[in-house]
């Protein structure tokens, strides 16, 4: 490690090193166990070639794969019978072996338990939709036998005289021929009502209108015995003649999903069959009960080590996955292993192999050692709970190169303040930091629950909006804002007014009768003409004075980072002309406005700017703040001038001397020394032997040094945003005061107030919090990601992923 500073753990990545392991075969599983409870170690597959089936351990991620798939069937009958698992605090000691045979077998029995209460269920359905056809049925038969007792006794009234007739009757039915007789058959059942008119009608054309259909409507909806939805059906009754009649009846009722049930027309038979289905029902209820009563009970079992076997089998999987990525040794007795880890954990990982080898009796230990490369490391750096989100704010834009200067060092203030500088107001700063440690006092819930995609976003990012709001409260206090109203905090006002008209007037309205007003703005400015004037003045050039500051301080973590790869031409090429170029224009534009501030000069800054480029060695007259300005300006724009080439040409041929000097075997020690974008833009290989590419390397100077030229000035115009965001949220915060509030308050009536108050209220939280929150976060996150880092962060580098049981926890959630 390059530098004289004392290390810090997120200002550069942890320095890293490429180990190799050599692990025998019978310590192998639980070494790899003890590995990812440490988690500092990521490993390299060194069976890339082969596929999965072809690995050594496929076998076991086999068998891990089906006890996942029993236990997610085991969840999934959990949840449907509404018992979700639970947290047991008995630990049972089980090895894989046993775990498989016992999931196996209780599998099996709620497999078992399932058929046999699917089948009892059904059976139970069938008997109640039997019971209803009995009772419905016997009711159309009754009715129908009960008519029919009825006109028989009014046509024996009509024709009771008539009585010779009635032996002839007599005598011609029983002359008539048994074998021409019509005889008249029934089938009962039940149909869903959604399809009974369709049935009806279906039955009247196949058979030509030669059915007699009665209905009765079931009161409640029934149970399917097929699908086991609940369905409203009527009971149907038809009568027919013949077979080819039954036989079409009997196809459609199959079509239509209508179940058909046995019924007599004798009453006895009725009564009886009716009380047997009635003791079977009962029996059957009871039956169904105990069944689900022992599988509610078996549930529960499985739910009290649902989480342990779980994370047993997960835990299982993740260790096999593992040792198919280490290659087997040619004796078949030891597996290799690569990976990187951070050079710190080199003794927990000795330590961790000692007490595998001494755990699973192994004869030997494991041998490991530390293995020289140019590969480039992974990047890790150790955060915490606090750190880690302002590091993911980073990570978002790019993965640092190994050991490049880390922005999340800087972000974790100048990301908060550049938010609060767009959104100063203290009162919404205090909403912000009331909802901030609401999530931080209830943090411990919060992370043990699931969140939904907004809510999860704000709880990981809540120190992040803890400094926002802390910041916007500071900031408010500068800008002297609470909900758009100032207030007096720091002392009274240095103005005052010298007559009624003041409010009207501009600043000659108002004369100075006290001492400056201590801290922030003035409350006599908010209301007065001259507000917007003066605060558009003051927020555009604090702006720039931001930006400029923030940009220098990329551009000198530029040097720490060429400083610590040993790199002079981008010390001398790179940094001291953007130093320059940068500092010769709006580095001096800053100490104008610093001057102008400090005098109280009344000099046109956008003319000395303007006239520096257009005429230069026009004098400046009344614009004139200092004396040899002109001189200074002309000394500027000449180190400006220059810093252009000087950005340009020397690097792409020193590239070039260095290169040749190198492979003439005449500098060997450069190797190590040269930039790593050297290797990068000349396409080196491991040995590095291939053509340098001059043209490549210039042109790509020439585009750097374009973009450098242009961006300072894109770059610096685009932090007037602070500026423009910071008036338009004053803006509306004063709009929804006056507009709303105020004028609600105006009206003599509580309704009135009262729904000025919700709406108030519902626009500050909706447009305000939410809204502006959101977009001054958006753009706080562009001018760190464009403006700041690319002066200095390369972001080309890849996570540093250690086996770890707790991050396979975590993704499987």
């Amino acid at each position: 490690m390059g530098g004289c500073c004392p290390p810090m753990d997120l200002f550069r990545s942890e320095p890293m090193q490429l180990v190799q392991i050599i692990i025998p075969i019978e310590s192998a599983h639980l070494t790899v166990s003890y590995l990812g409870d440490l988690g500092l170690l990521q490993f390299k597959d060194l069976n890339s070639e082969k596929s999965p089936f072809q690995r050594t351990y496929a076998t076991q991620i086999k068998r891990c794969g089906e006890m996942a798939r029993k236990l997610r069937f085991f969840k999934d009958q959990m949840l449907k019978a509404g018992l979700p698992p639970t947290k047991s605090r008995r630990q049972v000691d089980l090895n894989v072996d046993d775990l498989e045979v016992k999931l196996g077998e209780l599998e099996a029995e709620l497999i078992e338990i399932n058929a046999n209460g699917e089948k009892l269920q059904r059976s139970y359905n069938e008997l109640l939709e039997y019971k209803l056809v009995l009772q419905k049925a016997g009711e159309i038969f009754h009715s129908a036998e009960s008519s029919a007792r009825s006109q028989q006794r009014d046509e024996s009234r009509h024709t009771g005289d008539d009585a010779l007739d009635t032996p002839l009757l007599v005598d011609q039915e029983s002359s008539t021929d048994p074998s021409k007789q019509v005889k008249l058959g029934f089938l009962t059942g039940l149909v869903p009502r959604g399809k009974s008119l369709a049935f009806e009608r279906i039955l009247f054309r196949a058979t030509r209108g030669n059915v007699f259909l009665r209905q009765a409507v079931v009161e409640n909806p029934v149970t399917d015995p097929v699908t086991g939805e609940k369905i409203e059906k009527n009971v149907f009754v038809v009568f027919y003649s013949g077979e080819r009649a039954k036989n079409k009846i009997l196809k459609i009722c199959d079509a239509f999903g209508a179940n058909r049930y046995p019924f007599t027309e004798d009453l006895r038979k009725q009564a009886q069959t009716i009380n047997e289905v009635t003791g079977k029902l009962s029996e059957l209820k009871t039956t169904v009960d105990i069944g689900v009563s022992h599988r509610e009970n078996l549930l529960q079992t499985i739910g009290e080590h649902y989480e342990q076997w779980n994370h047993l089998v997960r835990k299982e999987k993740a260790i096999h996955h593992t040792l198919n990525m280490l290659s087997l040794d040619v004796t078949k007795k030891c597996l290799v292993a690569e990976g990187w880890s951070p050079i710190f954990a080199s003794k927990q990982i000795q330590e961790a192999l000692q007490r595998a080898a001494f755990d699973s009796n192994s004869q030997v230990g494991a041998i490991f050692q530390v293995l020289h490369t140019k590969e480039a490391p992974p990047t890790y750096f150790r955060t915490n709970k606090f750190t880690s989100s302002f590091q993911e704010i980073v990570d978002a834009y790019g993965v640092a190169k190994y050991q490049e200067a880390n922005p999340a060092v800087y972000t974790i203030i100048t990301f908060p303040f550049l938010f609060a500088v767009m959104f100063g107001d203290w009162g919404h700063g205090l909403c912000l930091l009331l909802a901030t440690l609401y999530l931080i006092v209830r943090e411990r819930k919060f992370s043990n629950e699931k969140l939904g995609d907004i809510m999860e976003m704000a709880f990981g990012g809540r120190y992040v909006i803890l400094l926002m709001s802390i910041f916007s409260i500071y900031t408010g206090f500068i800008y002297n804002e609470f909900f758009s109203v100032p207030f007096e905090l720091f002392g009274r006002s240095a103005y005052a007014c010298r007559d009624l008209s003041c409010r009207d007037a501009t600043t000659a309205g108002l004369i100075k009768v006290g001492p400056t007003y201590p801290f922030g703005l003035d409350p006599v400015w908010h209301g007065s003409r001259s507000e917007l004037p003066f605060l558009n003045s003051l927020k555009m050039k604090m702006s720039i004075l931001i930006g400029v500051v923030q940009m220098n301080l990329g551009i000198v973590i530029s040097y720490f980072n060429a400083k610590f790869f040993q790199n002079g031409l981008n010390v001398w090429f790179q940094f001291v002309p953007q130093l320059i170029f940068l500092n010769s224009l709006f580095g001096y534009l800053s100490v104008l406005v610093v001057m102008k501030w400090w005098t109280g000069s009344k000099v046109d800054l956008y003319h000395v700017m303007i006239y520096m480029f257009l005429s230069p060695t026009d004098e400046l007259g009344e614009n004139q703040l200092f004396s040899g300005q002109k001189t200074v300006q002309l000394v500027l724009l000449g180190l400006a001038l220059i810093a252009v080439p000087w950005m340009l040409l020397p690097k792409p041929f020193l590239m070039k001397k260095q290169h040749e000097a190198r492979h003439q075997g005449q500098s060997y020690a450069l190797l190590e020394n040269t930039e790593e974008s050297l290797q990068v833009n000349s396409n080196h290989d491991a040995h590095g032997h291939e053509e340098f590419e001059f043209s490549e390397i210039f042109v790509h100077q020439l585009i750097h040094t374009i973009e450098f030229v242009l961006g300072a000035v894109s770059n610096t115009a685009s932090y007037l945003r602070l500026w423009a965001l910071s008036l338009a949220h004053s803006e509306l915060s004063s709009v929804f005061y006056d507009k709303v509030l105020l004028m609600a308050f105006g009206f003599n009536n509580w309704v009135i107030r009262i729904v000025g108050i919700i709406v108030f209220v519902c626009a500050t939280v909706g447009v305000l919090l939410l809204m502006e929150t959101l977009s001054a976060f958006l753009h706080a996150l562009r001018l760190h990601w464009v403006e700041f880092q690319n002066k200095f962060y390369e972001g080309d580098g890849y996570k540093f992923y250690p086996f770890s049981f707790v991050l396979h926890d975590d993704e499987d959630e």
